[in-house]
């Protein structure tokens, strides 16, 4: 709920004297509405925008910044404020104010926070709440079972996301400490890639809308997991594509394989084509920008099915971390002489496989190299 720059409610000496929330058949909203928010928030509605901002001591100017930052909508000056709203208006302003976060930093850390919780809301209210309220018998409303399953569910899904963004915000941190130096920490050395489903907007055209949800549903879990367990980064799902970053080639590669392994060998999935790049990414809220990401999209745009393309930079790392040989002929002469000198022959994870170089726009010149899966017995998979 954002605010606009207008409105009183505070007496002479600037305190804010709340008037009590308005009966729900008078605001004409549904009671049962109304007391959901009551449960979730944890507080009645109390404050209008600018008693709100007045309480906690900060201007409508940053207040209205904050509460837009964080995805609320306009409310004017209706009453619907609570002391919850105050108390993270104080917070933010606070750590302004102690000098641990600029202003257009507190703004950032609201839209994230905002932009992330907004979609995690959407998805427990439709994908697990709406399966959990329906009816158990019949004659009985959804609203009659809504109530206490979320009074229920509540604190544990609370202390869960509070144990999650912990254990993602040490695995975060670790990373930050182990960058090289100051610039490292925004502009980093990552293999990023994309994985799209190929022929989605011809099945979006053919499938029910429930079927397509499902199929999108078990595409993105499937790469979630795959991409987690691996010890990559799921950066975002784009319904049919997704992006994910690693800090090495070669988990990047790993990752991109299993995708294309997992996909098909589902046969309600469609083919899947992935691409890769390595090099310098700059980070920003969560999500990662440059050069290096827009190969690894056009790289995408031209792999063949059921393949993966990678840029020359990560075909370079793989070969230098000797997760891949610099050619097969390399690898037999290298086979060749651990055979004479009665040794066991390198061990390679990857092949490699040149293709054929063209222009793409924007980047010039691009050099794919088609990446595989090499057998345990030293030969190309």
């Amino acid at each position: 709920m954002s605010v606009d720059d207008t409105g009183s409610g505070a007496d002479g000496d600037g305190r804010v004297d709340p008037e009590p929330a308005p009966d729900s058949a008078d605001s004409g909203e549904d009671p049962l509405a109304l007391r959901l928010e009551g449960l979730i928030l944890g507080a009645e509605r109390r404050y209008t925008p600018f008693q709100a901002a007045r309480s906690a001591g900060v201007s409508m100017e940053l207040a209205s910044r904050f509460w837009r930052a964080m995805g609320f909508a306009d409310i004017g000056q209706a009453r619907a404020l609570t002391e919850a709203d105050v108390l993270a208006l104080r917070r933010l302003a606070g750590l302004v104010e102690a000098g641990l976060l600029s202003e257009a930093m507190a703004v950032q850390v609201a839209r994230s926070t905002g932009q992330t919780t907004a979609r995690l809301a959407e998805w427990q209210i439709d994908s697990f709440l709406e399966g959990l309220t329906e009816p158990p018998e019949p004659g009985m409303t959804r609203t009659e079972v809504t109530y206490p399953i979320v009074e229920l569910l509540l604190p544990e899904l609370q202390e869960f996301l509070v144990y999650v963004w912990r254990r993602q915000l040490a695995a975060s941190a670790g990373r930050v400490v182990q960058a090289a130096d100051d610039e490292e920490m925004v502009d980093r050395r990552l293999a990023v890639g994309f994985a799209d489903l190929v022929g989605f907007t011809r099945l979006t055209r053919r499938m029910e809308e429930e079927e397509l949800g499902e199929l999108v549903e078990a595409f993105e879990t499937t790469a979630a997991d795959l991409v987690a367990a691996r010890g990559g980064r799921l950066i975002k799902t784009l319904g049919d594509e997704v992006l994910y970053a690693a800090d090495d080639a070669g988990t990047a590669a790993e990752i991109a394989l299993l995708l294309v392994e997992a996909m098909a060998n589902d046969e309600t999935m469609p083919e899947l084509r992935v691409g890769i790049a390595f090099g310098t990414v700059t980070t920003r809220m969560g999500d990662v920008f440059g050069s290096t990401v827009n190969l690894a999209s056009r790289l995408t745009s031209i792999a063949p099915r059921d393949a993966v393309l990678v840029d020359a930079a990560l075909a370079e790392e793989l070969i230098r971390t000797q997760d891949a040989p610099a050619s097969e002929a390399v690898a037999a002469e290298e086979a060749a002489a651990a055979e004479k000198a009665g040794e066991d022959p390198p061990s390679y994870r990857f092949a490699l496989q040149p293709m054929w170089q063209r222009p793409v726009r924007g980047l010039g010149v691009v050099e794919p190299w088609l990446l595989t899966r090499r057998g345990d017995d030293g030969d190309e998979g």
